[in-house]
């Protein structure tokens, strides 16, 4: 779990959470994959961040009432106002044996970017583009 980044959330999912089918609701995924992929752009940004996008949130395994539910964000690119960010979503689920097994199951791409407190695009700095590695 390393390759997918720093580790920004990590929730239990509850029965309130669930949708028609008793499983964890995609939108409530969507939201969590939006915070950790907000709080990793805000690192890089001058002052605060907004969402621009998401692209292609890839839901590739149930997620069920009981399961810790982990969000990795890693910086993939930081252009002049905008912050790319990869998201990873694990759930740790008991196995038959009582431990927590990792299972993959959801990933996104989103876009922030870098705004002033009245919401004007504000300019990431070259220094602060190098301080965080780009």
């Amino acid at each position: 779990m390393k390759d997918y980044g720093e580790p920004f959330i990590r929730i239990v999912a509850m029965p309130k959470d669930t949708n028609s089918a008793g499983n964890i609701f995609g939108g409530w995924i969507m939201s969590q994959i939006d915070l950790a992929g907000g709080s990793a752009a805000r690192q890089v940004a001058p002052e605060r961040v907004v969402t621009v996008s998401m692209k292609e949130i890839l839901f590739t395994s149930p997620v069920y009432v009981g399961d810790q539910v982990c969000y990795y964000a890693k910086i993939k690119d930081v252009g002049k106002t905008s912050i790319h960010v990869q998201v990873e979503v694990i759930a740790l689920r008991l196995n038959e044996l009582g431990f927590r097994q990792p299972h993959h199951v959801a990933s996104a791409h989103g876009s922030y970017v870098s705004v002033t407190k009245d919401g004007v695009k504000k300019t990431i700095s070259d220094e602060l583009k190098r301080l965080h590695g780009f």
